[in-house]
């Protein structure tokens, strides 16, 4: 008969799989990849810093994977690299706060975003304008330029107010002092 305890440490490790899967499909919604969800998971319930041969022990991924997933969640500051190592590894530990991880995650994501979006509005902007000022545009294409430009500018309006809400993100303006 099983010991209680190894009953208890199975329920346990069951629970924290149940965690780790949700962890990894919660990011999958917001364009993470899934098991890059599933390492971040594992790294979040380790209570030690980990290599990259223990990280690809516990996915049983190729080792480029690993390295690619390190550093997209390096990217997102999800995990960090430590200075020190161990046998002469890297070690890697997950941010463990969850206000940190989400204000990491998403001002990463939205900031790329407001970046993408305002250097395609801004170098769209000054063609489209000059296309409705060239005298040989077509009145009916001028209008369907006016009516573009008029998307454009409300999308940098748009794109303005963002780049303000993921300031105050990554100035923790919306987490309470004190946590």
């Amino acid at each position: 008969m099983p010991d209680h305890t190894e009953e208890q440490e199975t329920q346990r490790l069951a629970l924290r799989q149940t965690m780790i899967d949700a962890i990894a499909q919660t990011m999958n919604l917001y364009g993470a990849n899934y098991s890059f969800g599933q390492l971040y998971g594992i790294m979040f319930f380790e209570d030690k810093p980990m290599t990259l041969d223990e990280m690809k022990a516990h996915m049983n991924m190729s080792k480029s994977n690993m390295s690619y997933a390190v550093r997209s969640l390096m990217s997102s500051q999800m995990i960090m690299k430590l200075p020190e190592k161990r046998e002469r590894q890297d070690l890697y530990q997950a941010e463990t706060d969850f206000f940190k991880t989400f204000q990491n995650f998403f001002t990463s994501k939205l900031q790329h975003e407001v970046d993408v979006m305002t250097e395609a509005a801004e170098s769209t902007i000054p063609l489209l304008s000059e296309l409705i000022l060239d005298m040989k545009t077509s009145e009916e294409e001028r209008m369907r330029c006016l009516e573009d430009l008029q998307k454009l500018r409300h999308a940098v309006q748009y794109y303005a107010w963002l780049q303000q809400f993921v300031d105050q993100l990554k100035a923790g303006a919306f987490f309470e002092k004190g946590n």
